[in-house]
């Protein structure tokens, strides 16, 4: 009989990549940005036909946004340009084509979407142009193409979120940390705090109008988990409306039809959706076809539709009409191979160096594949965390052997607001020993040995591989930081400068807390980073500067270290490009195959 070999690192690449998705109002066509032909583009889908996917605009960039003229007359988008995330507004033909530059400027200016008028003629957007901190506010009348500033941000980095129906009221979000985000609706002259005080520090987001004067969203004003409240723009009053015991709201859709809300809640690693009638006040968990939800849309006739995937799954698109039975409308697989061939992790617990519990997953590689090495991978962000997110390169590696572990140390989101805060001013103590006891936990339990274990990360993730390897390299076979900082000195003053106003509390002032800067600095590690590395880099990277990787590099290679350094010139914080993705990742499988002796 005919033997087949097992399957190749590009096997497990060709799954592509969806990042958003948007439906026609009458639900005759389905745009979606994926990487179908090697590079992002927009594709569409026709509802009532066949659901073979067509190319409906041509790009080759990231699309940050998509939305359809609720005329029919055509679609919005935006692009950046090779992941520099510098996003502007473009506008496609109803047919679809190229995209027409409708609002842009300069390549370092950004225009962030933010609501499209019901008659399609206003486009109202936040921009970084003349205020690239804290963002101004304009609305586009596309019949006179007169663009008039609404907002001015001030203090800290502000977005229009939401916009009545008459538009006359306007949502804005002030963000000072991921953790401090508040919310204030302007009604003519007058501003209203939509939470009771803002100087309490909590979050809001997804607001939206029901009514001209009624705005519900999420938020986690004194509350470990976030939830959902109103705001009467009349009575000026607070109220919770919905709360999900020890899960946090994530995103909110009205469903005007019906008088409902869909909400996704984060519990733990996966991830819940529940209806909510606003005539019954009752909250209903409905089935889920995945484990996580990237994207719920709720159409004018009610219908739902998401985004999401799960650990052995890679992205898809579903339909509902009751949100109990789902439909598939894509069909993303990993090539030549069933879910049935990938592995599901365990979901597992620790304690810490402190007595805390930390939560992780753990991907045993099948027997059959089993090399006997394992990589720890500490996850980005790190206000995220690792959850049952399908990724080619996880199930590739399992493929070739390697047992994964990846824990959801302190900072990490899905265990309530404190838990997340823990990470505020404390990149490199609290969660640097949650790791370690990690490390230790996989020891007593035999599932490796510091001579069979790796260390992966990407951007926060390669800043902690790079810290973790210059403090503890004994635990070490060998080390990969994919675009992680070095040097919170140089980190802090290269960021977006949006990014800017959130530092201090999230990481921290350069002159006040010096001392806790050079501890927590992989850089000031140099002389204990003895094992072989390989550094991977976009050199597009807005948030990650190319410089980061530059320093450390050049500072390891004049200490003699072995380091390999591969920089993508057309990329920015991740892979934008299905064969810069393929590249890296055989090149980090060739890496530990070369150090497994």
């Amino acid at each position: 009989m005919i033997k087949f070999p097992k399957p190749t690192v590009e096997q497990f690449f060709r799954t592509y990549a969806i990042s958003d998705f948007a439906v026609s109002r009458d639900e005759k066509r389905l745009i979606f940005s994926s990487n179908l032909n090697g590079k992002m583009n927009l594709w569409a889908i026709d509802l009532d036909e066949n659901n073979f996917p067509y190319l409906f605009a041509h790009h080759d960039e990231q699309t940050s946004f998509i939305k359809f003229d609720p005329k029919n007359r055509y679609v919005l988008a935006g692009f950046d340009k090779d992941g520099d995330e510098n996003d502007q507004i473009y506008a496609i033909p109803i047919e679809g084509g190229l995209p027409q530059p409708l609002i842009t400027g300069e390549a370092e200016d950004k225009y962030y979407f933010s609501h499209l008028s019901e008659d399609g003629k206003r486009i109202y957007y936040v921009t970084s142009k003349e205020n690239p901190s804290y963002l101004n506010t304009h609305v586009r009348n596309l019949e006179d193409n007169s663009d008039t500033l609404l907002n001015k941000g001030e203090i800290s980095t502000t977005e229009l979120a939401a916009v009545s129906a008459n538009e006359k009221a306007f949502v804005y979000l002030r963000s000072f940390a991921n953790t401090y985000v508040t919310g204030a609706v302007k009604a003519g002259e007058e501003t209203f705090s939509l939470t009771p005080n803002q100087e309490v520090v909590h979050v809001v987001f997804d607001p939206i109008f029901t009514e001209d004067n009624t705005i519900y969203f999420i938020t986690d004003y004194e509350s470990e988990y976030s939830y959902v409240a109103k705001f009467n723009l009349a009575t000026k009053g607070f109220t919770k409306i919905v709360t999900i015991e020890n899960e946090s709201v994530q995103s909110l859709k009205w469903d005007k039809q019906h008088n409902a809300f869909y909400l996704v809640t984060e519990k733990g690693v996966t991830d819940v959706l529940y209806r909510y009638s606003l005539e019954t006040e009752k909250v209903e968990t409905l089935p889920i076809p995945v484990d996580l939800i990237d994207k719920l849309s709720i159409t004018k006739s009610g219908n739902l539709y998401i985004l999401g995937r799960s650990a052995t799954i890679p992205s898809n698109i579903y339909q509902s009409q009751d949100g109990k039975e789902w439909k598939q409308l894509t069909d993303n697989r990993v090539l030549g191979l069933s879910t049935e061939d990938m592995v599901e992790p365990d979901v597992v617990s620790y304690p810490s160096f402190d007595g805390m519990e930390i939560e992780a997953l753990l991907f045993r590689a099948k027997p059959e594949n089993d090399n006997g090495y394992t990589i720890l991978w500490p996850h980005g962000g790190p206000q995220a965390a690792e959850r049952k997110n399908f990724r080619s390169m996880f199930q590739c590696f399992l493929n070739r052997g390697y047992t994964i572990f990846a824990p959801n140390f302190r900072g990490s989101t899905g265990y309530g607001s404190s838990f997340v805060k823990l990470v505020e001013q404390d990149w490199g103590e609290g969660p640097r020993l949650d790791n370690v006891a990690g490390v230790e936990w996989l020891f007593e339990n035999n599932i490796t040995s510091r001579d069979k274990l790796f260390l992966v990360g990407g951007s926060y993730g390669g800043y902690m591989a790079l810290l973790l390897h210059g403090r503890h390299p004994e635990y070490f076979k060998a080390v990969i930081d994919i675009f992680g900082p070095s040097d919170l000195f140089t980190f802090v003053n290269s960021v977006p400068p949006h990014w800017k106003p959130i530092m201090d509390r999230w990481i921290g002032d350069p002159e006040r807390d010096k001392e806790r800067f050079i501890k927590d600095s992989p850089i000031t590690y140099l002389d204990s980073m003895t094992k072989p590395m390989l550094v991977i880099q976009g050199a597009k990277d807005p948030r990650v500067v190319k410089a980061e990787s530059d320093q450390i590099v050049a500072k390891l290679k004049e200490k003699g270290r072995d380091v390999e350094y591969f920089v993508m010139e057309d990329e920015g914080h991740g892979f934008s490009k299905k064969e810069n993705e393929i590249k890296v990742y055989t090149l980090m499988l060739e890496f530990m195959e070369k150090h497994q002796s």
